[in-house]
């Protein structure tokens, strides 16, 4: 499977602040790439570059063998972005945005008004297409800025946050949706801070914190770093040979100290607490807390991370 993505070194400034810094990675053609990282991480910055909409300080962007910086017209044809805040018109009906941002496309006549009933037939809502915005529910304006993004037939769509501050009903929808044209052939970068969306839809994901990747694997094989899970330890002091002695148990993969925690990475989390415990015990060191983090992209994000995703 060839890449239609290629991100080399990239990195974006905002004077003192690294909004994005250094990272790299590929997106493969027809696969959900999700970025999934805590508000504030970079996606946000890293969509608008690849978008086009936001200039790089450095690096290098090739979307469909096409460069971002000096080919910007090609890959506008071949890009849709449905960007985080609702780019809608209030006060028009949902054909009238649809007709407005398709002509921007470069859309027109005939060729316009059926894409536009498309694209109203996979969202859902061609019988709502003549009701202005300002009568639609926040799940519906969410699906109809998705649908602005898939007039002009993207070859790579790029959903930034699509499902903040949908109802339950509607996340569901854009879900299938999202799944629906994936399985029609189209490529999708789909950020989000909400880790059973990425475990739910994605191929592979990119972990993003502080402006750089911290992790890029399937969720799976993510997941499956932890293990049985991972122990948190929380003590006053470092007690060097427990430590040493907890790393000889059978069950441990790994022990870490780090800012007052020991992290116990185990093949087997009952069995390595019974070890762990006993060895603590026997030492007479105290406990103040502990924390067992079940194996999923939010432990693994708090693994790599020390927070949690919605930090």
């Amino acid at each position: 499977m060839s890449n239609i993505v290629q991100v080399n070194d990239l990195s974006k400034t905002y004077g003192d602040q690294t909004a994005v810094n250094r990272i790299s990675f590929a997106i493969r053609e027809g696969e959900i790439f999700g970025l999934l990282g805590p508000n504030g991480a970079g996606k946000t910055t890293t969509i608008s570059i690849l978008s086009t909409l936001l200039a790089p300080n450095a690096g290098e962007i090739k979307i469909a063998g096409y460069d971002v910086r000096r080919e910007t017209a090609r890959v506008k044809e071949i890009v849709g972005i449905v960007p985080q805040e609702l780019a809608l018109y209030p006060t028009l009906s949902a054909r009238d945005n649809l007709e407005f941002f398709g002509q921007i496309y470069g859309l027109r006549g005939r060729a316009l008004k059926a894409r536009i009933e498309e694209a109203l037939e996979i969202v859902g809502l061609r019988a709502r297409g003549d009701d202005v915005i300002e009568t639609f529910s926040g799940g519906m304006k969410r699906r109809i800025n998705l649908a602005a993004g898939l007039l002009h037939k993207p070859k790579i769509l790029f959903l930034d946050e699509p499902t903040v501050g949908v109802d339950p009903q509607s996340r569901n929808f854009i879900f299938e949706n999202v799944q629906r044209l994936n399985q029609d052939g189209m490529t999708i970068l789909y950020t989000t801070h909400y880790m059973e969306e990425a475990e739910r839809l994605c191929h592979r994901v990119a972990i993003i914190d502080q402006g750089k990747i911290v992790a890029l694997d399937t969720p799976h094989a993510l997941i499956a770093m932890l293990g049985g899970g991972v122990i948190h330890i929380g003590l006053r002091e470092s007690p060097n040979n427990v430590i040493e002695q907890v790393r000889t148990f059978g069950a441990v993969k790994t022990a870490q100290w780090a800012d007052g925690k020991l992290a116990v990475q185990t093949h087997n989390v009952n069995a390595a607490l019974v070890g762990v415990i006993n060895a603590f015990n026997a030492a007479n060191v105290p406990i103040n807390s502990l924390e067992i983090l079940e194996p999923n992209l939010e432990s693994v994000f708090l693994h790599l991370t020390g927070k949690h995703l919605r930090d």
